[in-house]
């Protein structure tokens, strides 16, 4: 069931603010390479054209599944994107699968908000991922209707509340570094931290007075029984340096040593929650994959780790 559907029901909250059923529509298309498009659509809940990167299958003749990729907290309006930062466009170049990856979304943490904001404008970005852009996408390129979606760090917790909004939509999710708990003290301070100190924006538009309710029905913690049925791949390291963190990958040593202290402490509090997800969902009897490596910072090279240990579970729900 879409998400509209779910709030006409009246069956959820998790997706704050009117809901539009309307689908999107194609604006434009352009080839970059020769599996690689870059497209605009148009978002009708936020008045405007989105872009977006699209990685086709070797093989576009037959259909193929969907994996929505969203990047972290910049929304890929910075030079912090999955196609920069990672060997995706090679990765991906044999596999039976569209990649599809929106390349704006700031600070938005890829949710409807509830007001406009004076810094960040109108967020409807649960709208546009569950109601508008999947019937474009499908209606662009000859897709099997089964589809993935994974995110990182902000986007890791945006894919779990997308999931559990949308029954039916994903057959699989990944999240990569996230912190799940949102409405609690140290939730909403991480998301503070995103969307206020880095975006400039007010986290009451997004989901209102802080830990109220909107914050509890985007909680994917509380939430977590309506993952059953999802294929979960979840991942977070304990922020202590990892084989990525040395001098050879990185060679500035003022660039290194801020992955190592700040990437470290962000990482370390993205296991707390990822473990009370975890343990959420042991109580609930909800399969997961839970990664936990030993060491590792919060930090590109290791997301693009977790991208190829969770390909296998991810593509074999898809049909991939």
């Amino acid at each position: 069931m879409t998400a509209a559907a779910l709030a006409l029901t009246g069956l959820t909250g998790l997706t704050a603010g009117i809901v539009h059923a309307s689908p999107g529509r194609l604006v434009s298309s352009t080839t970059v390479a020769d599996q690689m498009r870059d497209i605009t659509v148009h978002s009708p809940s936020m008045g405007r054209d989105i872009p977006l990167t699209v990685l086709t299958p070797k093989d576009t003749s037959k259909p193929a599944p969907v994996l929505y990729l969203l990047n972290g907290a910049g929304g890929g309006e910075d030079s912090a994107t999955w196609q920069r930062n990672t060997d995706i466009v090679k990765f991906f170049a044999d596999k039976n699968v569209y990649v599809v990856i929106p390349m704006q979304g700031a600070f938005s943490y890829y949710t409807d908000w509830v007001k406009t904001d004076e810094k960040l404008g109108v967020n409807k970005w649960a709208t546009f991922l569950a109601d508008e852009l999947p019937p474009v996408i499908d209606g662009t390129y000859p897709t099997t209707g089964k589809n993935a979606i994974a995110g990182i760090s902000s986007s890791a917790t945006s894919v779990l509340n997308l999931a559990i909004a949308n029954r039916g939509l994903y057959e699989a999710v990944g999240s990569y570094s996230g912190c799940a708990s949102t409405s609690t003290e140290h939730g909403t301070l991480f998301i503070r931290i995103v969307v206020e100190t880095r975006g400039g924006g007010n986290v009451r538009n997004m989901w209102g007075e802080l830990r109220g309710p909107l914050w509890k029905q985007n909680d994917p913690i509380i939430n977590a029984a309506g993952l059953r049925g999802v294929s979960l791949y979840l991942s977070a390291a304990t922020g202590l340096p990892g084989a990525h963190d040395n001098l050879s990958e990185v060679p500035n040593v003022a660039t290194l040593g801020d992955r190592i202290v700040t990437g470290g402490v962000i990482e370390a509090a993205t296991r707390v929650c990822t473990e009370q997800l975890a343990s959420r969902l042991q109580q609930l009897r909800i399969p997961a994959t839970v990664d936990r490596p030993i060491g590792g910072t919060h930090s590109w090279p290791y997301w693009q780790d977790q991208l190829h240990k969770s390909w296998p579970q991810l593509s074999r729900a898809i049909g991939a």
